[in-house]
């Protein structure tokens, strides 16, 4: 019952005329842009970041749920027509999808992707609304020693699970946590790896940091591939909604994938690529006619839509509860709080409850909004793919830049926005993910200041990290997180 009344509260901030007004304006801005190939949500999160600077911080979390969601179903579109996933969690969209778009039926495609996605949203923000505050209860019992280990685990866990290899994103790891020294110690108050330049006394700005690496360097990335990749949009033809038979196939993969997609994104690293690729395995195990799949099966179109879209509430349970980002998105996201001097994590429900449950509230407003732009207003977006590339990114390049020095109105944000896009556009072509960047420039200093609490209370016993069983065990976790793929390794090289 208090959750309930708490979300009644939520809501009462969220049917504001002007958070309604934010809530539509992310969803609009963020279903264009995610509708462009190659931009994912972190990307337009990323590159929406400095828009939202200076609002009050309710209605900056209300556009930013809107922006969170209309990125997810934007990204459906480009796969569907283009053949371009936006991000990983629309690869297995794109198998079946872009099929169905050959063969003329890429309306039904986009139309079982938009439902699905409304469905598996809502449901989710249903179970986000009440798993949210049983992990805050369970937060409310960790002490500094559990909560560092938690964050080593986090940090692990999206080091070894984000990327293809444990050494690029360790690291891209340590250059983030590199990046969150900068700045000037909290405890002593010493100056560090400043370089003699005023403006970095107050740290790196994470939504430079945010900016550069998705925005700046994932678009020069792009912009290099772009002159030796074909692209072709397939039209769509015929009717735009889907018959019985579309209906009949569709509707139990969207609660299969929606069962899928929440509790594995709000595993820490779960993210959403990996309750995509169960969905399409487990929708072609049960399946009447596999050998469609690959072919244009509108199950595998459904039932990966549904667990991606799902995985985005799951990944806020831990976000709001925790503070713990489990992917590239939610690391953006906890970039927007610490934008307005927010840590996100069991006292934020106490402390700011307007914000938490109008942002828990507005998902559920955003998922609408979209289920009503999506359908009707599909044509409208299969033109936005037709906007020239080097326009696109000459805009995205000029608004990033532009955004960053509105920030602080300094050109040294500027150059730092630079040097990183670079060193992001580096990351990519040598295949270094720069998720566990972010995550370890935000969580770096945080769990430095719990290790020193924690020591601190243990009057320098660095024991502490192993006498209590919680930290014991999720230190463990991550170690194994690390061993196990080398002993793996060499098993299969052994065999």
């Amino acid at each position: 019952m208090e959750t309930f009344n708490a979300l009644m509260h939520g809501f009462s901030v969220a049917t504001t005329m002007g958070n309604l007004g934010w809530c539509f304006l992310g969803v609009v801005l963020s279903t264009a842009i995610g509708v462009l190939p190659g931009i994912g949500p972190a990307l337009t999160v990323a590159l929406l970041l400095p828009v939202t600077y200076g609002m009050e911080p309710a209605s900056a979390f209300i556009m930013f749920a809107g922006i969170y969601y209309g990125a997810m179903y934007g990204g459906s579109t480009t796969s569907i027509l283009l053949n371009t996933p936006g991000e990983s969690a629309s690869i297995v969209t794109a198998l079946d999808g872009h099929a169905m778009a050959r063969q003329g039926r890429g309306a039904q495609a986009l139309a079982t992707a938009a439902i699905g996605s409304f469905v598996a949203g809502t449901i989710a923000t249903i179970a986000l609304t009440f798993v949210a505050p049983l992990m805050v209860k369970l937060a409310l019992l960790f002490g500094p020693a559990d909560y560092f280990a938690l964050m080593v685990l986090a940090l692990t866990t999206v080091t070894a699970v984000l990327g293809n290899s444990l050494s690029r994103g360790l690291a891209s790891l340590l250059f983030g946590l590199a990046l969150g020294l900068v700045g000037i110690d909290l405890q002593t108050g010493q100056a560090r790896f400043t370089l003699g330049i005023p403006e970095l006394l107050d740290g790196i700005d994470v939504v430079v940091v945010a900016v550069g690496l998705f925005a700046v360097g994932e678009t020069l990335f792009t912009l290099a591939r772009h002159r030796y990749e074909t692209e072709e949009i397939y039209a769509l033809k015929g009717s735009k909604w889907m018959s019985r038979e579309d209906w009949r196939r569709s509707w139990k993969p969207w609660l299969r994938g929606t069962a899928l997609g929440f509790p594995i994104g709000a595993l820490p690293a779960g993210g959403s690529e990996i309750p995509t690729f169960l969905s399409y395995l487990t929708e072609k195990r049960l399946s009447k006619n596999p050998e469609e799949f690959g072919k244009g099966a509108i199950e595998a179109v459904a039932g990966p839509e549904a667990a991606n879209n799902a995985s985005a509430a799951g990944v806020l349970a831990p976000l709001l509860a925790l503070g713990l980002p489990t992917s590239a998105t939610a690391a953006i996201m906890l970039a927007a709080f610490q934008q307005y001097g927010i840590q996100p994590g069991p006292t934020l429900f106490d402390k700011q409850p307007e914000l938490v449950w109008g942002l828990i509230a507005s998902l559920y407003i955003g998922n609408l909004m979209l289920l009503i732009l999506n359908l009707p207003l599909v044509g409208v977006w299969v033109k936005v793919l037709t906007v020239p590339r080097p326009w696109l990114y000459a805009g995205i390049l000029l608004f990033a830049t532009m955004g960053a020095y509105t920030l602080n109105n300094n050109i040294t944000d500027v150059v730092l926005l630079w040097i990183i896009g670079i060193i992001g556009f580096g990351m990519r072509c040598f295949s270094v993910p720069v998720a566990p960047c972010i995550v370890g420039l935000i969580l770096g200093p945080l769990a430095e200041q719990q290790f020193r609490r924690a020591l601190t209370i243990s009057q320098g016993d660095a024991t502490v990290f192993l006498t209590q069983p919680l930290s014991l065990s999720l230190l463990i976790i991550a170690a194994l997180l690390v061993i196990l793929p080398f002993i793996l390794r060499r098993r299969r090289s052994a065999a």
